[in-house]
């Protein structure tokens, strides 16, 4: 299971709220919902004829693990929000979703001991479930329902830590790498491209130990998909990982004061038409329109998609105030922001234009395009 000190942003968000632990929020992801209702369904059929039990004494079996499976993973979590808060790290929530589970923090850790101490906390927390759960099977009588739970919880959380020490991000395991790599090099950027290449690695191995399995029928055909999606998602959580460490390299290089587009005033009411006139040819290069009332104070900024949509035919008869919007609904970004603070309020505040101010002052805009070629200047850009 993975922690990650940005926040994620989701299609439809991090899912149904549930509640809070030791005030942390839980999430449950519909992924998991759906995936869980198939688990208890396949494994309360293999259960009933383990044990020769009734079908109502399968589904209680089936169901007993997808719980203990999600307890595993919910306490698994813990361990890393709890360990990150004795730390002073702020934890957004907890999320349970499709494939296990991510704690969601507001910082990166401020050392590589701390990384590391963050990292080995949900693992040791699922190896002591582990241990305990084990000994609860040896010690229960054999081929009994209890006997059984027992089991699972075991299987569960044995299978939760040693998958997740595996040494590749996003897993924690390559947190921990990212951390020895870190306090080696003192850079924790190479930390992260280090452990997100080797992640790479392991998701490729998985996927073909999978396959070997598969083919030497030591693994139902049944469980095929699951599995490979699995690699699938550690593979795209290395590549992103990857990524993120080369754009962080380029956090110290924003700098709004340059990076901003400067601003043209012009009185609401003005034509749109007019208002482009007097920007192109007494304007500075790439200036954005800013919309102010008779006393100069900045109301909205023209929406340059919204103007460019409207006919040159009709730009003589529309006011600007039809194609802006108001200051009130744009982010502000005090000038002077360093990089980092610049990231954390785009990522919580997704956009395309933040409003860069000096005070009470409209100074300039940036434009979200603009940073993403910053930080990715070998990438296309679709603008």
């Amino acid at each position: 299971m993975e922690q990650t000190s940005r926040p994620r942003r989701r299609p439809g968000g991090p899912g149904l709220t549930v509640g809070r632990i030791f005030g942390v929020p839980l999430h449950l992801n519909g992924s998991m919902l759906l995936l869980s209702a198939l688990v208890a369904v396949l494994y309360a059929e293999f259960a009933r004829h383990q044990l020769a039990l009734p079908q109502l004494g399968g589904y209680v079996i089936g169901v007993g693990f997808v719980v203990s499976l999600l307890g595993s993973v919910l306490l698994h979590e813990l361990g890393h929000a709890l360990t990150a808060r004795r730390y002073g790290i702020g934890v957004r929530g907890i999320t349970l979703e499709l494939l296990g589970g991510y704690t969601e923090m507001d910082r990166d850790a401020p050392t590589p001991r701390v990384d590391l101490l963050v990292s080995l906390a949900g693992p040791a927390v699922s190896a002591v479930l582990g241990v305990l759960a084990v000994a609860a099977t040896l010690a229960l009588p054999d081929r009994t329902v209890a006997n059984q739970l027992a089991f699972q919880l075991a299987a569960s959380n044995v299978i939760v830590a040693v998958f997740n020490i595996l040494p590749g991000l996003p897993l924690d395991g390559g947190r921990a790498l990212r951390a020895a790599v870190w306090a080696l090099t003192s850079d924790r950027h190479r930390g992260t491209e280090v452990a997100g290449w080797i992640g790479r690695a392991v998701a490729a191995g998985t996927a073909l130990l999978v396959a070997a399995l598969t083919l030497t029928r030591h693994l139902s055909p049944l469980a095929l998909p699951l599995m490979l999606l699995v690699a699938f998602t550690l593979w795209r959580g290395a590549g992103q990982s990857i990524r993120y460490a080369r754009i962080s390299r380029r956090f110290p290089l924003i700098d709004l004061s340059r990076l901003a587009r400067p601003v043209w005033p012009v009185p609401t009411g003005t034509p749109l038409a007019e208002a482009q006139r007097r920007g192109d040819e007494a304007g500075p290069a790439g200036a954005v329109l800013l919309v102010t009332d008779g006393t100069g104070r900045p109301l909205a900024l023209v929406d340059p998609v919204a103007a460019a949509a409207v006919p040159a035919e009709r730009r003589p008869w529309l006011a600007v105030d039809a194609v802006s919007r108001s200051l009130a609904t744009l982010p502000a970004l005090p000038l002077g922001t360093d990089g980092e603070a610049v990231m954390e309020a785009v990522q919580t505040h997704p956009g395309a234009q933040y409003v860069v101010t000096a005070g009470e002052d409209v100074v300039g805009v940036l434009h979200i395009a603009d940073l993403a070629r910053l930080l990715e200047p070998d990438r296309k850009m679709n603008t």
